[in-house]
């Protein structure tokens, strides 16, 4: 909490903080702006010492390598679209999933709820790492192997979504799931035109924490996607640093294309974002 400017030892102490908080804030966004500029530079003027934030020479050629890849297939843009089609089915899915799990564990009453819940925090516990193989091995059985189904279908339950979900609802009042009881609404007519309407900050937040977390996925789709067209953004990510044609301008034009999806989609929600963990509130439309 801010001090009043009411002496000037609180404007003092207000100033300091500010300046703190500035300096916070520049050092957070200075590797974003490395990684724009350095998207306009050659291989050679990046490694230059002190770094020029303003290149010599803008290089728009780093972006067209960067989407052509090395071998000039443009395989670029069907990964992009795969993980496009991944992230947000993922997210939607996840979201009522979450959402009706959320309600039921938050407005239902019955034997085992409190045990059902913490059984789901605690497969919060469990990395990711340790249940890979199995989720592999199960994938490559049902035949999910270089699917969609396959890249998506493992993660549509999200813990940490429904808990979110379930922490909101909590504050949900009851008053209004009774009037639509009353008003002849079954048990999914109450979720969908009362509670899933009016929680959009809960919402916002699990589809862009459930977007961003599949559009970073790596370890997954190098697995399960073993075909070029299958392949998500990561693993292009990935192939292309990997390859010794490429350069760091490129390198840095592929990883500002990568971004910016996720930016758009938080710029988009910032507003629901950001109060997505408090209480519920009435709507005041």
């Amino acid at each position: 909490m801010f001090l009043r400017n009411n002496t000037p030892s609180d404007r003092v102490v207000n100033l300091l903080i500010n300046s703190l908080l500035v300096l916070i804030l520049l050092a957070m966004l200075m590797p974003i702006a490395f990684m724009v500029t350095a998207s306009f530079m050659p291989a050679n003027e990046i490694f230059t010492m002190p770094y020029r934030w303003i290149p010599k020479t803008f290089i728009f050629s780093n972006y067209f390598h960067a989407v052509a890849g090395n071998d000039e297939s443009f395989i670029f843009i069907r990964n992009l679209i795969n993980s496009l089609i991944v992230a947000l089915s993922t997210a939607a899915l996840s979201v009522v999933v979450s959402g009706l799990a959320g309600y039921g564990l938050s407005k239902f009453r019955f034997k085992g709820r409190n045990f059902i819940f913490l059984m789901l925090m605690g497969r919060m516990m469990i990395p990711f790492e340790a249940i890979m193989i199995p989720m592999y091995i199960t994938a490559v059985r049902l035949g999910l192997q270089n699917t969609y189904p396959g890249l998506i279908m493992p993660f549509i339950l999200n813990t940490f979504g429904l808990f979110q979900m379930r922490q909101y609802l909590m504050t949900f009042p009851d008053d209004i799931l009774d009037a639509g009881r009353i008003d002849g609404l079954s048990e999914m007519g109450i979720f969908w035109k009362l509670v899933f309407k009016n929680s959009t900050p809960a919402i916002a937040t699990a589809a862009i924490l459930s977007f961003r977390g599949q559009w970073d996925n790596l370890l997954w789709p190098l697995l399960i996607a073993q075909k070029e067209r299958m392949k998500t953004i990561p693993t292009y990510i990935i192939k292309f640093t990997e390859e010794k044609s490429s350069d760091e301008g490129a390198m840095m034009a592929v990883a500002v294309l990568a971004s910016l999806p996720i930016i758009i989609l938080f710029l988009t929600l910032s507003k629901y974002f950001l109060h997505g963990s408090t209480m519920y509130t009435a709507s005041k439309e």
